[in-house]
């Protein structure tokens, strides 16, 4: 489970008389359950990857707390990383490994044996349908080739919690389905997913339940279906315009 309350983080922007404070998150409160896939999704700048650093222990927030499995994301964060799997905004792989080195060299940094990197790497080929990019040197991949690297990574010590940010991107419409049906067996396992998307139909088909920030702060937080009806709308991107108050593309 993920659990954030009150969270607030500011940054410094500029030098010298152009120094300015600004802040990139005022205040989220958001709780993402075992058993279930929680969608975030918010306007060009809303706070989604700042919140997302602070819960995968790259940012400290100026007040507030993030907590994974009831560990401080702070004062416990080496607990926490052990038992989360995050998908950043970057998706950096080494050009002259294989997919195959690339994932097993992950494991090793997570401890993992050879013989259980393996067996792992096999069964998420599988279910992300990558079998026959596992012997390729990862130089020239295509974005959606890439991202199934990655998210391999992401996965190959099977963490209890897993963050996404943007999974689709990149990937065509078969390999979006092989992610769908991934995070389907992961919400059945009792894993806590944790994703944010700026494509809205995809937000209505992965998430149980999806919380909209806007400007550093939660606005609302319910089903598609809930935050439709609240909105008063037909589609949750009509529901999504009507609740922040914007008409730009989320991300």
């Amino acid at each position: 489970m993920i659990e954030v309350r009150g969270l607030q983080k500011s940054f410094v922007s500029g030098t010298g008389s152009q120094r300015r404070e600004v802040a990139a998150v005022r205040d989220v409160s958001l709780t993402a359950p075992n058993g279930s896939i929680t969608g975030l999704v918010g306007p060009n700048g809303a706070g989604k990857t700042t919140t997302l650093r602070v819960i995968a222990t790259l940012v400290k927030p100026d007040a507030g707390q993030a907590r994974v499995d009831d560990q401080d994301t702070v004062t416990q964060s080496l607990a926490v990383r052990r038992s989360l799997g995050v998908l950043s905004d970057a998706r950096g792989l080494y050009a002259r490994l294989t997919a195959r080195e690339n994932i097993r060299y992950y494991g090793r940094l997570r401890g993992m044996e050879d013989g259980a990197i393996d067996e792992r790497i096999e069964r998420i080929a599988k279910l992300i349908e990558m079998e026959d990019l596992l012997g390729r040197r990862t130089e020239g991949f295509s974005q959606g080739e890439r991202m199934k690297v990655a998210i391999a990574r992401v996965l190959i010590n099977d963490p209890q919690n897993v963050v996404l940010d943007e999974p689709t991107n990149g990937l065509d419409i078969m390999s979006t389905r092989a992610l769908r049906e991934l995070l389907r067996h992961l919400r059945e396992l009792g894993k806590c997913v944790l994703l944010s998307s700026h494509i809205m139909q995809e937000v209505v088909a992965l998430t149980d339940r999806i919380v909209i920030i806007a400007e550093g702060r939660v606005l609302a937080e319910g089903t598609s279906g809930e935050l439709i009806e609240r909105a008063g709308t037909a589609t949750l991107e009509d529901a999504f315009v009507k609740l922040t108050g914007t008409h730009g593309v989320s991300s």
